[in-house]
């Protein structure tokens, strides 16, 4: 494919024109800069123009500026498909269906937390399962399993895992209606049982950190998030459930798409028509996998709670650690948006791009419709995350959509070749940065250099408009699996 197909709109966005291959029903838009350009992979581009050529989609097919390649679409993906024409893919959603990101605020200061730090972080890590096939303290009955793939995280707080009151801060109420638990294979549950309430490895992580930047002191101030105060924040997801009920799914849509005889351009975009049976058993088997990633992250909130009131000998009310959001960036959902000036429902696909709904949007919480969604966007252990929020122009450009993360620049092979000879964690402590990882691998697959700079790409968004900047929080303490 040649580049000369790719023009610059803007300074935040570039276009592929649907010349750029054979079979584009839409353009192609990825949202980057100059400097993010650079660092395109010609393989995600065309995953982009790839997913231009399904049926029924809509607008555009677009990446965010964390963009890199994955299976089918690219991970930064986001494509809206229309209900009568259009389809549903495994592949735009993602093996680790409703990977998220939950952010808790807190009263304690840098300062009273620095000298209790490496306390802190030994006591989580030893409180909350990480690692590969990690297993976690609840045990589940079949009939658990399938109360937990309907219930979700209200599951969680009906065990005593947090309060009601946090329920209001999730995405969804922390819980897709529709999910049919008879859909999940054996060996779904079987991987299931026991990693209830685990972090799991890889890019999940459990991160202790401090507000360090304001860029917007009101929204700031209704969060509740306040300069060099303490967060928390976990990013992880359904865990090898969701990941097995996407295995099982895609063998599923492989078939549906030669029974429907839709063309593919790639086989990993194996994917049936909205209304079909096959897609409707997905997009219930997906809910159930998202439902247990709500109620696996609530779980491990309730805990992570429980250890900084142990830690530092405070009540709830004193500590003050509350929910301020908790958002999906692997899913597929029902969503109304305007288009040529007419409201239509569409199937909306986010891999590896996080919902930003505006101010006023129905599905926010009240606490958050003045204000608009709070958008969490992880960075890598050694640098920032940041918090933004929705905005209309995201509506009106991105189906409601921005990016997710700092977006991988190296291969996990490649980033534990480049770490060869370099002590990771070392370096972490000299930036005053204490991990704890279950893998030996986990520190140099999860390294600095193997991720963009997460500054850029929020700054991308940001100038775009599609999500505006409130804080940046630096970390303090880091568990990896």
């Amino acid at each position: 494919m040649t580049l000369a197909k790719l023009k610059r709109i803007d300074q935040a966005r570039i276009e592929i024109s649907p010349d750029y291959k054979e079979g584009m029903r839409v353009k192609g838009i990825i949202y980057v800069d100059e400097l993010l350009e650079k660092e395109l992979e010609p393989q995600a581009i065309d995953q982009v123009a790839n997913v231009a050529t399904l049926p029924g989609i809509v607008g555009a097919s677009m990446a965010m500026p964390d963009i890199h390649t994955g299976y089918g679409f690219a991970i930064g993906g986001v494509a809206a498909f229309d209900l009568k024409e259009g389809i549903v893919s495994p592949g735009g959603v993602g093996y680790d269906i409703n990977c998220g990101v939950r952010l808790l605020r807190s009263n304690l200061t840098r300062q009273e937390v620095l000298p209790k730090l490496e306390n802190l972080v030994n006591l989580l890590y030893s409180e909350i399962p990480a690692g590969v096939g990690s297993k976690g303290k609840i045990r589940l009955s079949p009939e658990d399993q399938k109360r937990i793939l309907v219930r979700g995280a209200r599951w969680a707080v009906e065990q005593g895992f947090g309060d009601a009151e946090d329920l209001q801060k999730i995405e969804s109420g922390g819980c897709m209606e529709g999910a049919d638990p008879s859909l999940i294979s054996n060996k779904a549950y079987e991987r299931g049982r026991a990693q209830q309430g685990t972090l799991g490895s890889g890019n999940h992580f459990l991160e202790i950190q401090y507000v360090d930047e304001i860029f917007d002191e009101r929204a700031a101030n209704i969060l509740g998030l306040f300069k060099d105060h303490i967060t928390l924040m976990i990013h992880t997801g359904s865990r090898g459930f969701g990941h097995q009920v996407c295995t099982d799914f895609l063998q599923v849509m492989e078939r549906a798409a030669q029974k429907y005889r839709i063309p593919l351009y790639d086989k990993e975009l194996a994917c049936a028509p909205y209304d079909s049976p096959d897609a409707r058993d997905y997009l219930a088997a997906m809910k159930a996998a998202a439902n247990y990633a709500w109620a696996n992250r609530q779980c491990i909130m309730h805990w992570a709670r429980e250890v900084f009131m142990k830690q530092f000998g405070l009540p709830p009310g004193k500590l003050g650690m509350n929910l301020i959001y908790d958002v999906a960036h692997n899913i597929a959902k029902i969503e109304e948006h305007e288009i040529n000036g007419i409201r239509r429902k569409l199937i909306v696909h986010r891999k590896g791009a996080t919902r930003a709904f505006p101010p006023g949007h129905p599905e926010l919480p009240d606490v958050y419709k003045p204000l608009g969604q709070p958008v969490l966007i992880p960075g890598d252990m050694g640098r920032s995350s940041f918090v933004l929020l929705g905005t209309q122009k995201a509506m009106e450009e991105t189906f409601g959509s921005t990016c997710h993360g700092a977006g991988r620049l190296m291969s996990r092979h490649q980033a534990i070749r480049r770490a060869k000879g370099r002590s990771i964690r070392r370096e972490m402590e000299d930036k005053g940065i204490i991990v704890r990882s279950a893998g030996r691998d986990t520190l140099a697959e999860e390294m600095s250099d193997a991720y963009k700079d997460i500054s850029n790409v929020v700054e991308v968004v940001h100038r775009a408009g599609i999500s505006t900047k409130v804080v940046r929080l630096k970390p303090l303490g880091v568990i990896k699996g």
